[in-house]
This record gives structure tokens, sequence and C-alpha cells, in this order.
């Protein structure tokens, strides 16, 4: 892994960052329950066409913060300029919540050039505040367990197991998986040490929740990608943003879900794809 390099954001935090490859600069911007390490094999891939600049998202592991409930998307934007201006990358590239903070940058950053996203969330009937404000508590108390499931119901992303179970025994799984997980070996952040930064991703989330006509004013090219296998939702999300954008394509991965760019999905087809869209524009 390349050593870590760090930049300060607008209100003070020390943001971390990975830098790795040659050529035009690329920033990925990560989403919930990752960190810089899930994008491992997607920024090596972009390495031998781009400077890969892999930031950590506030909140966690290069980018400690503790959670302010006053959070919103401009000190995420804040960060992501930070590192913009470090490193003089042009383009941007962000999943899940990290899309939305992608969509937000290029809609109010001259830095960027470009932008590619891969499924941003856009709830069609609202996302659940009550559960956001539940999981958070459960994270203030220590209850992972029950974060982990309130997590995942709330952002609709949960598998049938868990939808399907009573909540007692959706929270008896939830602790089964974090018990294995903190077992299994690799260089990776455990579940239970990403779980408290989720509160950043839903309060960014949150704070778009039925403003996607806003994005309309991007003056930017953007890229919308879309997995085959990822819940209808975010597919229709994925459709009905690049009908509201100026200047978008949308792009559909075959086989592909929601971690479609970090190692546990298919990075390489996500790399080409992304490569593809910038690299005609590249001087």
């Amino acid at each position: 892994m390349p050593e870590a390099e760090f930049v300060e954001s607008g209100d003070g935090t020390r943001i971390g960052y990975l830098k790795e490859g040659t050529g035009p600069g690329l920033v990925l911007v990560q989403g919930a329950m990752g960190d810089v390490r899930s994008y491992r094999d997607f920024a090596a891939a972009l390495s031998t066409r781009f400077t890969v600049i892999t930031a950590e998202r506030r909140g966690r592991g290069l980018s400690p913060r503790t959670f302010d409930g006053r959070h919103t998307i401009d000190r995420d934007v804040e960060d992501v300029a930070a590192v913009m201006r470090a490193t003089g990358a042009a383009y941007l590239f962000g999943l899940s919540s990290g899309a939305v903070i992608t969509l937000e940058a290029a809609r109010t950053l001259d830095l960027v050039r470009r932008a590619v996203v891969y499924e941003p969330p856009f709830y069609p009937e609202g996302i659940s505040r009550e559960g956001i404000a539940a999981l958070n508590s459960e994270i203030e108390n220590g209850s992972l367990s029950s974060a982990l499931v309130g997590s995942l119901l709330t952002a609709r992303t949960a598998p049938a197991v868990i939808r399907r179970a009573p909540r007692a025994l959706a929270r008896l799984l939830a602790r089964f998986v974090l018990e294995v997980d903190a077992r299994r070996p690799g260089d990776r952040a455990l579940l239970r040490n990403l779980l408290p930064g989720v509160r950043y991703d839903f309060a960014v989330v949150a704070g778009v929740d039925g403003q996607m006509e806003s994005f309309a004013t991007i003056d930017k090219p953007v890229l919308v990608l879309s997995g085959s296998r990822s819940p209808a939702f975010l597919q229709q999300s994925a459709r009905q943003l690049v009908e509201i954008l100026a200047d978008a394509r949308l792009v559909r991965l075959k086989g592909l879900g929601h971690d479609g760019p970090w190692n546990s999905g298919d990075p390489l087809a996500v790399a080409n794809a992304v490569g593809n869209f910038l690299v005609p524009s590249v001087p």
C-alpha cells in the first residue's frame, strides 16, 4: 500500500489519502462501510492510466474525526477540495454516499472537470429519518449489532435474510457477522470500526433527500454507473439522474452489485468503464 499523505481541510480536520500511478489525477471518494483499503484493487487497476488519489473519508481510518450531529455535506466537499488542491487532480469518482458528495463537488467546485458516480442513493419515498436517529443512538450506546441491522435496513441494502427476520433474530445474525469479521485475517478495516462512520454517510444522504433535481446545474460531463444486480431503487435512481443532468451518460454493468468498485466486487470492470469515459478528455 502506498505511503499515506495528509492535507488539512477547511475546519482543521486532517484528511489522509493514498497516491499511486501516473497520468491525470483522479480522486476516489469512498462510500459507507469502506475505507481506503476497500478500493485497493480498483486503485491499482486505474493506476496504469491515472494518478489515483484514494481519499479517506472523515471519521474513519486515516482521517479520524469525532462525529458531530451538525455535520453537513459541505464539510465533505471541503475535504474533497482540499485533496484536489493538494494533488492537482481534476477528476472525481464516488461510490454510494461518496457519489452524492462527488455530485455536490461537481456542482459547486470549479476544480472538477469530469465526474463518475456509482449508484448515488436517492430514495423515491424518502429515507427514514427515524431509522437514522435510531441507528445513531445505537452507535452512541455501543450496540453495534443493532446498528448494523439498522444501517442496512435504513439504507435498503439489507440481504433478504435480514429483511425477513424478526428484529431480535436479525441482531443475533449481525452479532455473528461482526464476530466472524473480527477473526478474518488480512489487511482490512473491521466492520465494528467502520460502523461509527456511517453517521456521516447518512447525514450526507439525508441532507440531499428529495433534492436530486438540484444537480441539474452541474455543467461538467458525468458518467453514471449502475450494476445489474443492485437493488432496484438504486438502478432507478441512476436512470433518473441521467435524465436530470445536462451532460451525462449511463452505463449498466452486467453482473455487478452495489459493491462493484470494491475488492469484493469487480473493480476491473468498473475501472475500465471509468477509464473509457475519462481518457478521451485528457489533453
